[in-house]
Formats: C-alpha cells, sequence, structure tokens
C-alpha cells in the first residue's frame, strides 16, 4: 500500500517540476520578446524623426549636412561592392587586432595571477596604455609598420591590450580563500588550481573584456584608416568627407555600426556557447 501512494506523489513531484520549467521557460521568452520591442520601436520612431526632417529643424541643419535616411540607403544600394570590400578589409583588421591584443592581455594578466607581489606592477602599466590617445599612437604605428592592414591590426592590439590584461586579472584572483585552500588540502599543483579554479571564475570577466574590446577596435580601425590607407571604411570616410559626399560617408558609418552590433553579438553568443552556468545567462 506504502508503495502504491509513493507513485502518485512522485509523478505529481515530476508534474510540477515540468509545470514550473514550463512557465520560467515562457516568462524567458516574454522576456525575450520584450527586450527585441522597446529598442525596435525607439529606433522606428528616430528614423521616422529623422526622415520627416525634424533633427534639421531642431538643430539648424541642411540637408548636406545630415542627409536624410532615405539618401543614405540609395548611397548603399549604388555602392554596394565597394562598401562590401572595404567593411571587410576593416572588419578583418578589427578581428585581428581584438584577438591579438585580447590574446596579449589574457598572457599577462595569467602571468601576474602567478606572482601578483612581483608582476601587479605590470599590469597598471599596461592599463596606462589607455591613456595614450589614439591620435598620437596611429602616426606612430603606421611609422612602424607600414600604410597596409598591419599598422591598423598593432593600433587595436595595443587599444585592447590593456583593458583584457584588466579585467583578466581581476577575474584571475578575485577568488573565494577557502576554494584555494581546499585545492591545496587535496595537493594540487598550482597549474591545477590556474586551470580548473582561476581560469573558470575567470571566464566572465575575459568575456566582458572582450565585448568591450570589440567596440574599441572599430574606433582604433577607422581613426587607423583616417591617416595613411589606401582602402577599407575609415579611408572612404575621410576621402568622401573631403569631396562633400555626405550621403556616402554616413553609409560608412552606418556600416561601422552595423559591424559593431554583429561583433557584439557574435562575442554574446560565444559566451552564452562556452559559460552557460553563469548567472547572467540563466537569467537571460
Amino acid at each position: 500500500m506504502k508503495e502504491m501512494a509513493a507513485v502518485p506523489a512522485n509523478q505529481s513531484a515530476v508534474l510540477s517540476r515540468e509545470n514550473a520549467a514550463r512557465r520560467v521557460k515562457k516568462g524567458r521568452r516574454r522576456r525575450g520578446s520584450k527586450a527585441w520591442l522597446l529598442p525596435l520601436v525607439f529606433g522606428l520612431l528616430f528614423l521616422m524623426a529623422w526622415q520627416t526632417g525634424l533633427f534639421h529643424k531642431l538643430f539648424q541643419l541642411e540637408f548636406y549636412q545630415l542627409p536624410l535616411p532615405s539618401a543614405i540607403a540609395s548611397s548603399i544600394q549604388e555602392n554596394a561592392d565597394m562598401l562590401w570590400r572595404y567593411s571587410l578589409f576593416t572588419g578583418m583588421e578589427i578581428i585581428m587586432g581584438c584577438l591579438v591584443g585580447s590574446l596579449l592581455g589574457l598572457i599577462a594578466a595569467s602571468a601576474a595571477s602567478f606572482a601578483p607581489k612581483a608582476l601587479k606592477g605590470g599590469i597598471a602599466m599596461l592599463a596606462a596604455l589607455n591613456a595614450v590617445p589614439i591620435i598620437a599612437l596611429a602616426p606612430v604605428m603606421n611609422n612602424w609598420f607600414g600604410s597596409g592592414a598591419a599598422s591598423k591590426i598593432a593600433i587595436v592590439s595595443v587599444m585592447t591590450m590593456s583593458t583584457m590584461a584588466v579585467g583578466a586579472y581581476k577575474g584571475l584572483r578575485s577568488i573565494d580563500p577557502m576554494y584555494v585552500e581546499l585545492m591545496h588540502v587535496y595537493a594540487a599543483s598550482r597549474r591545477s588550481v590556474f586551470i580548473k579554479l582561476r581560469f573558470k571564475n575567470g571566464l566572465p570577466h575575459f568575456f566582458t573584456a572582450l565585448k568591450i574590446n570589440m567596440s574599441t577596435s572599430i574606433i582604433g580601425a577607422i581613426v587607423g584608416e583616417f591617416f595613411i590607407s589606401s582602402r577599407g571604411l575609415g579611408f572612404l570616410l575621410s576621402d568622401q568627407i573631403k569631396l562633400g559626399n555626405m550621403p556616402l560617408a554616413w553609409s560608412c558609418i552606418t556600416i561601422a555600426a552595423a559591424l559593431g552590433i554583429v561583433l557584439f553579438y557574435l562575442v554574446q553568443f560565444a559566451e552564452k556557447l562556452a559559460i552557460p552556468w553563469h548567472v547572467a545567462q540563466r537569467n537571460r
């Protein structure tokens, strides 16, 4: 009799867990749709206000100074082949520079986490790189690496290295001492403590720094192409501003912004795959 009563009780518990999981999924879908709806409505209203000339009246601008969205869309359509080729070139500089800079920053942070007393000062020195203005950095890198893609990759690498170094170092060192002591009780080596405890704890910090670096990389690559370059979105933007062809110049700005959004969400997707256990992923 006791076994017969236990079976319905177990079935009831399973059903209640399934219902709770279903409610959680439903709530996430509802929050996800709301998260997209508000920016979409705001963006459409912004474009409508721009297209109707509201901003021109507010800021006393002429149409050649601020082209209408329809004119920018026509320019993108007319110059689609050139914009596509230049976007690929600039995108390559952004991704390569961001990866190289982030990798160097991660290596510096990992080394400093093994010997914090001796190497912590090095992280502070890397953080000081953020104080170097890009208008001073770009001519120096062009002088060192030439006018090709290498100099822009170097600019982006320098700009992104410090952010990753500071963020990764914080993630690698911000561990509850009890966990470290527990690993030592089990005679874990320093290598095991780093891989199984510090590195895993630092992953959310790595991805946060990588998302910041993606946005910074676009600025570095575009401004680097402003000085010396023969192709790329920054080169085309600078060239068309000098010629007064503002619809094409704004096309470059629009594509650079779209590129930034795509790269940001690619990093966020990789973060979701790499750390599904993190509380920030469970709440999305």
